[in-house]
């Protein structure tokens, strides 16, 4: 499959732009016209996880993505009560900033996952509009979540130690069990996403926000009943050898989910839109397009 072009990450965020979310800095991107897209990211990295897919969905679709509170370019506020739903009123706060006023698809990842599970939980309650959501890896159901060992001391007593002595060569570790084995990231990689974690010393917060795995356990009841209820057409596009929330993952998802939509990627981890960026685009573009042809049916039946 044809590679896609990436967008270095000076360029990327010499492009980003800035708002004010409950006092606090947010770095956001947007591109393109036509339906919108919201591209929600994962823990511990930041928006420009998408960069691959970016220009490709630009063409398509108007794509937004901020880097959330505590993540990337955007304001880490120390002390802070991080929360997964915090998050979601920051990804509507956005949309409302844009004047984004018709339904929005949704597009996410790992920690990403779990805040559009939480906007889909609100589109079943009338709080927000969702066309469509794609998961990439994620906890979906933490019953089935298997963190990884740093993860796990972050959420420990001595998980602010944990934070402050992380490092680019932990970052590199982690991620060499959790990429695919043919799909690991590049010394360049890893330095922009070190970069990205490093800014407003961000390690400081890390044992912050990791409390949102048991947040995900809080919610979970809600979550999972609002996915079997939803009308909101529903896809898995997962990394199989994803050590986190590889096949399992959608093993559980296919138990708990009539009519499951899934994809498994094989071979790749846990950062399937940096791995496969052309595979992810080529089954997100298919689930689209095929919303669009039983859109079209309904309208003529």
């Amino acid at each position: 499959m044809t590679a896609l072009p990436g967008i270095a990450l000076a360029d990327w965020r010499s492009a980003g732009r800035d708002f004010s979310f409950n006092g606090h800095g947010i770095r956001y991107w947007t591109a393109g016209q036509g339906e919108p897209l919201l591209l929600i990211h994962g823990f511990p990295t930041a928006s420009w996880d998408w960069h691959y897919l970016w220009s490709a969905l630009a063409e398509r679709y108007q794509v937004i993505a901020c880097d959330m509170l505590g993540f990337g370019d955007s304001a880490k506020p120390r002390g802070h009560a991080y929360s997964l739903l915090e998050q979601a009123d920051l990804q509507q706060a956005l949309l409302v900033h844009l004047g984004i006023a018709k339904p929005v698809h949704v597009l996410a990842h790992d920690y990403g996952d779990s805040v559009a599970q939480e906007l889909l939980a609100r589109h079943q309650e009338g709080r927000v509009q969702l066309a469509s959501c794609v998961f990439l890896n994620g906890g979906l159901f933490p019953e089935t979540h298997r963190p990884v060992l740093v993860q796990k001391l972050l959420l420990s007593p001595i998980g602010p130690l944990i934070g402050r002595l992380f490092s680019r060569k932990k970052l590199a570790a982690s991620f060499a069990k959790v990429f695919g084995p043919q799909t690991q990231p590049s010394v360049s990689e890893l330095d922009d996403f070190w970069s990205l974690i490093a800014v407003n010393n961000g390690p400081g917060v890390m044992h912050r926000l990791i409390r949102y795995m048991p947040e995900r356990r809080v919610q979970r009841e809600r979550w999972v009943a609002a996915m079997q209820a939803t009308a909101v057409p529903m896809r898995v596009i997962d990394g199989a050898v994803d050590p986190i929330s590889g096949a399992h993952m959608v093993a559980r998802y296919r138990e708990l989910i009539v009519k499951p939509d899934t994809v498994l990627l094989d071979g790749i981890g846990h950062y399937p839109q940096t791995e496969a960026p052309a595979e992810v685009l080529a089954h997100f573009v298919q689930f689209r397009e095929r919303l669009e042809a039983n859109e079209c049916n309904d309208v003529l039946s």
